[in-house]
C-alpha cells in the first residue's frame, strides 16, 4: 500500500491538506474569541478547549505518519506505523471520546473511565512496538469492536438522560441537541472502524481522508453551533430594584404567567416565557432549580390547577364538558400528555378523579 502511496501525488496532497484543516481548526478554537460560525451563539468554553486538543493531537499524528510514505525499509515503515497507532490511542482516540461526553451538558460526568477503558489497547500497541510485530493487533481489534460497543451502550444511556433533563430546562431545544450528539458519535466510529480494517485497496486510503475531513469541520461547526447551558454563572442585579434576578423572576412569574394566564398558550417554551417576563431562558431556569423544580412542573402545576377550576365551575353550574375539552382550555394540545401531567400530579388517573368528586 505504502509503494502506491508514494507514487500518489494527488493522495500526498489531499493528506497535507487534511493536515492542515485540522491544525487551522485548533488554532481557531485555541486564539479566536468571537464565533466566526455562529456569531449570535456562545459556546461552552470546556468543550472549546477539549475539541482544540483533539485536532492538536490528530494533526500530530498525521504528521507523524508523513514520513511513512517515502521510507523504503520495511522495518522503518513497520516501526512508524506501530508507533503511530499507539500515539493514537494514546491521544486522538480517548480525546474523542471526551469530546462525546463533555457535549452532554446536563452536569460534568468523570472522565477518567476513558484511560481504563483504552489502557489495554495502549498496552497491546506497546507491545506490538516492543517486540516489532504485528502479532499482536488481531487481539487489540477485537478489544477495539468490544469497546465501541460498550460505548454505544454508554452513549445511548447518556443521551436519554441528557435529553430528558433539555426537555426538564430547556423545552424550546426539544431533541436538537440529542440527534447532534448521535450523528457525532456515529461519524467516530465510522472512521475508527475503516481506520482499523484498512486494507491494501487504495480506495480505502482515499475513504479515510474523506472522512476525517468531514469529521473535521463537523466537529468544528458542532462545537461553534451548541450554546452554552450551563446555569453556574452568577446572576445580574436589576439597577432599579437592587434585587437579583433571582429575587425578580417569582413576582414577574406571578404577575405575568400566573395572573395573566400565559401557561394557557399552547406548546409555550421555556424561552418564551423567560422573554415574557423579561428575562432570559438561563436565568428563569435556574430560578426553577433554586426552587427544587423544572419548568416543565412549574407549568403542568397551574394547567392542573386550571384544569380543576373549569371543572369544579362546570360542576357547579351544570354545564355538559368533556375532560378533553376542558384540557385544552388548560393550555393542553396533547390529550395523552394532560392524562400523563395529571396523573403525576394528582396521583390518580382523570376518570377515577372526576369519579370521586362527583361522589363528593
Amino acid at each position: 500500500m505504502y509503494d502506491q502511496i508514494r507514487e500518489d501525488t494527488l493522495f500526498i496532497m489531499l493528506y497535507a491538506a487534511v493536515t492542515m484543516l485540522s491544525l487551522i481548526a485548533c488554532f481557531y478554537l485555541l486564539f479566536r474569541r468571537s464565533n466566526a460560525i455562529a456569531p449570535d451563539v456562545t459556546p461552552p468554553i470546556r468543550l472549546r478547549r477539549w475539541t482544540a486538543a483533539f485536532f492538536a493531537a490528530f494533526t500530530l499524528n498525521h504528521i507523524w505518519y508523513m514520513p511513512i510514505f517515502f521510507l523504503s525499509s520495511r522495518e522503518a515503515i513497520m516501526m512508524t506505523d506501530l508507533i503511530g497507532g499507539l500515539l493514537d490511542f494514546m491521544t486522538v482516540f480517548p480525546l474523542m471520546i471526551a469530546l462525546l461526553i463533555v457535549m452532554l451538558q446536563d452536569r460534568r460526568r468523570p472522565l477518567w473511565p476513558v484511560a481504563v477503558m483504552v489502557a489495554p489497547l495502549i498496552v497491546g500497541n506497546a507491545l506490538s512496538v516492543a517486540t516489532h510485530s504485528y502479532d499482536y493487533l488481531p487481539i487489540g481489534y477485537c478489544y477495539f469492536l468490544l469497546m465501541c460497543i460498550c460505548l454505544i451502550i454508554y452513549m445511548v444511556c447518556a443521551l436519554r438522560q441528557y435529553g430528558r433533563w433539555l426537555r426538564d430546562n430547556y423545552a424550546d431545544l426539544e431533541h436538537k441537541e440529542v440527534w447532534q450528539s448521535f450523528v457525532v458519535l456515529a461519524i467516530v466510529l465510522l472512521v475508527f472502524v475503516v481506520y482499523a480494517l484498512i486494507n491494501e485497496n487504495s480506495i480505502y486510503i482515499y475513504v479515510m481522508l474523506v472522512m476525517n475531513a468531514l469529521l473535521i469541520c463537523y466537529l468544528l461547526w458542532r462545537v461553534e453551533t451548541l450554546s452554552d447551558l450551563s446555569i453556574s454563572q452568577p446572576l445580574p442585579v436589576d439597577e432599579d430594584t437592587g434585587q437579583t434576578t433571582r429575587d425578580s423572576i417569582g413576582p414577574k412569574l406571578k404577575q405575568y404567567c400566573e395572573e395573566q394566564q400565559l401557561y394557557l398558550q399552547h406548546d409555550i417554551s421555556l424561552s418564551q416565557l423567560a422573554k415574557a417576563i423579561g428575562t432570559n431562558r438561563l436565568y428563569l431556569s435556574q430560578y426553577f432549580s433554586s426552587l427544587g423544580t423544572n419548568y416543565n412542573v412549574y407549568i403542568n402545576d397551574l394547567r392542573i390547577n386550571h384544569f380543576v377550576s373549569l371543572y369544579q365551575e362546570a360542576l357547579a353550574s351544570n354545564r355538559s364538558f368533556t375532560a378533553q375539552q376542558l384540557a385544552n382550555e388548560s393550555g393542553y394540545r396533547s390529550y395523552s400528555t394532560f392524562r400523563h401531567a395529571f396523573k403525576m400530579r394528582m396521583g390518580q388517573n382523570v376518570r377515577d378523579w372526576m369519579n370521586d368528586m362527583v361522589q363528593k
